[in-house]
């Protein structure tokens, strides 16, 4: 049977989501816990995409074929207590053969949290903690450049050349709670270091560095090089992924 496994983690103690030899990651570890499972047979992973080493998820999806006969709550059950406590088990369904997790996936929700205030030693492996004061009206007229179809070739790190570069965002947002901020961006998919990529060029705004305008300029250029830094790992978060069929929740 395929199911579809709906998960969070910590991010902070493991080198990204993809299994890499010699390193602890998010699949390796579920991958144990889903072979255990099934009665010590290797079983991969399928989720709907990676994250970076740091990188935070509330709510990730991947999808696993378990030859044992098991029930949703009981496999549940099975994998959490075969996981760290940094890898959580929200819940299990049972789906289509060819239900596929990556390929189904249409949507996909981050948020990025970055601190103004006072640095926080408690937060630093979840907040980013810039700690000084930024143009947040400024940054706000900057984010709605990302809205849309675009080519966001000078917003990935890796050389892209041939790679197809146009997604579409669908809904930016830039919220304040006290000194913190939320960025958040749902679109139907993102490249390697997108967010944290947008993330940083939107701190340069509000550093004043540069005007807002000047998102879209970079955006059309497609010239990694003029996009800026690429903003720390602990402040993202995987927040929420939909399919395009009914099989979420």
């Amino acid at each position: 049977m395929r199911f579809l496994i709906k998960f969070s983690y910590d991010g902070s103690g493991y080198c990204g989501f993809q299994t890499q030899k010699g390193l602890n990651t998010i699949q390796e570890r579920m991958e144990e816990a889903l072979s255990i499972v099934n009665n010590h047979t290797k079983t991969n992973l399928i989720a709907t995409g990676r994250t970076d080493k740091g990188v935070h998820a509330l709510c990730q999806y991947g999808h696993a074929d378990i030859n044992v006969n098991i029930t949703e709550k009981k496999l549940k059950r099975a994998l959490n207590s075969n996981l760290p406590d940094d890898i959580h088990v929200i819940d299990t369904r049972i789906v289509e053969d060819d239900f596929h997790a990556r390929y189904q996936a249409s949507k996909k929700e981050y948020q990025y949290i970055l601190n103004m205030g006072e640095y926080n030693p408690l937060e630093r492996n979840y907040v980013f903690q810039y700690n000084y004061e930024l143009n947040i009206d400024k940054m706000r007229e900057a984010i709605q450049y990302f809205l849309g179809e675009h080519d966001f070739r000078a917003f990935v790190t890796d050389n892209k050349e041939k790679e197809n570069c146009v997604r579409t965002i669908e809904k930016v947002n830039l919220e304040q709670k006290e000194k913190k901020l939320i960025f958040t961006f749902i679109g139907n998919g993102f490249l390697r270091y997108q967010v944290r990529n947008m993330v940083g060029l939107l701190i340069k705004v509000g550093e004043e560095k540069i005007s807002p305008e000047t998102v879209d300029k970079i955006l059309e250029s497609k010239d990694r090089t003029m996009s800026g830094k690429t903003a720390r790992p602990e402040g993202l978060y995987l927040v929420n992924v939909e399919f395009e069929t009914n099989q979420k929740q």
